[in-house]
């Protein structure tokens, strides 16, 4: 029963994701040359509601799904880690034109080149996973 509401979900993202064109390689394009707010305004959007329901979640002792209490950890210091990452993150999405969840939303869509995409961001995940100890954190 988890799954179908899970599957769901997904499908509302997508639908979401879809018709505010942020699947779109063009407003993408738009986005990283500085000449349309659209994209821009859909992340500021999305940090603004995450944002909002962190504080709802951690006000009104919010449960989760298994109706365990949900616990936010605070962040680690580490300011080089997340300017590599989001600079690594950042150009591949500018490179590719789509982050993670519009990948799979353009493989439903039927543009079956974005399996190649798909392979990379996979094996990339993998030689993380392989090589994140020896990594600094």
């Amino acid at each position: 029963m988890k799954v179908i509401k899970y599957l769901i979900v997904g499908f509302v993202f997508g639908i979401v994701l879809t018709k505010s064109e942020a699947i779109s390689w063009y407003r993408i394009y738009e986005m990283f040359k500085f000449e349309s707010f659209h994209m821009y305004g859909i992340i500021m959007t999305a940090v603004v509601t995450g944002a909002l329901g962190i504080q709802i979640i951690k006000r009104k002792n919010i449960k989760d799904i298994d109706g365990l209490p949900i616990a936010i950890a605070d962040k680690e210091n580490g300011n080089a880690r997340y300017l590599i990452g989001g600079t690594l993150f950042g150009l591949g999405w500018a490179l590719v034109g789509a982050c993670p969840g519009p990948i799979y939303i353009l493989i439903g869509a039927g543009f079956w080149s974005i399996l190649i995409v798909l392979f990379g961001a996979l094996l990339g995940t993998y030689i993380y996973g392989v090589l994140k100890n020896k990594l600094p954190h």
